[in-house]
């Protein structure tokens, strides 16, 4: 892609966008192809997991912290869900960046493996991020008064639907909810997701990726949480949007939404940015990104 077709673009991430292809849907067109690909590129990824252990317990990961602490000390609990349109991503792919996370807060993190799109359609997927948020709060010494959960993407919007069904099902109860880049509104009528060629992501494959996690059924408030009319008593939110993104829109809206709502937000979107901005690692703006989520997580999980 040419740089030189969006003007706000940030500078340092010119190489990166220059070497991007356009976006089509073809990785949900052909998602053996796709799986097996990012599974050969998590494979690939040198992990350093100093000051970490972690086991896999059905379809979780669990990782916890260990070193100089007081092993009597309760900690608390972030679950982790990863993005990929509903379709794609494991927690093997993420696992570099669960590690760093247990290990910079220094609170127990579960990864949710959750089954994907189209073979597990709504709402498999978030039953199991559900059951990923029951196994954390069973967890020996996590604070069931300190969960929080993070997604990126679809995880961001998994994460949203998860925070309203825990509200509805009295629990586990959510101290936090991080908010990634969220996918949120399958209706996709938003100005951002309607404006035309961005660097990342496109209607295209936002179209694709709603029809293989609907499988045919209508989106209620748990699929598409910009449909949910009431989101009084949902728990506290940091909400990231990226000014390049199709996903811009739906973000900003449910997070003047929620602040209507009498829900404490920080909302920050990233100018110049791109929708899986995180690709170009080492980058300024990405380094901010990363830091500013380690400084909220932290001050609210204490």
């Amino acid at each position: 892609m040419d740089p030189r077709d969006f003007p706000n673009l940030d500078p340092e991430l010119a190489p990166v966008v220059a070497s991007m292809a356009a976006p089509s849907p073809y990785a949900l067109d052909h998602l053996a192809v796709s799986r097996t690909g990012l599974a050969e590129l998590a494979a690939a990824i040198e992990v350093d997991q100093t000051g970490v252990v972690w086991e896999d317990v059905g379809r979780c990961r669990v990782y916890r912290p260990v070193g100089d602490r007081d092993p009597r000390e309760p900690l608390a609990g972030l679950l982790y869900l990863h993005g990929g349109g509903f379709c794609l991503g494991s927690v093997a792919l993420e696992h570099h960046t669960t590690v760093a996370l247990c290990r910079d807060l220094g609170v127990v993190v579960v990864a949710v493996d959750y089954r994907l799109a189209p073979e597990h359609p709504y709402p498999a997927a978030l039953e199991d991020c559900h059951a990923g948020l029951e196994l954390l709060a069973s967890l020996d010494g996590v604070r069931t008064d300190r969960l929080a959960v993070h997604g990126s993407s679809a995880g961001g919007g998994l994460a949203a639907a998860l925070a309203l069904l825990a509200r509805d099902r009295g629990g586990p109860a959510l101290c936090f909810q991080s908010l990634d880049a969220p996918a949120l509104d399958d209706r996709l009528e938003t100005p951002s997701m309607l404006a035309g060629p961005v660097p990342s992501w496109s209607l295209a494959e936002a179209r694709r990726s709603w029809e293989h996690y609907l499988g045919g059924r209508a989106a209620d408030r748990y699929a598409a949480p910009a449909r949910a009319e009431d989101l009084a008593g949902l728990p506290p939110a940091y909400v990231v949007t990226c000014e390049l993104d199709p996903l811009r829109d739906e973000g900003l809206t449910y997070a003047l939404r929620l602040l209507a709502a009498g829900v404490s937000v920080e909302l920050h979107s990233f100018p110049g940015t791109f929708h899986g901005v995180q690709i170009a690692r080492g980058t300024a703006v990405v380094e901010r990104m990363q830091r500013e989520l380690v400084e909220v997580l932290r001050r609210r999980l204490g």
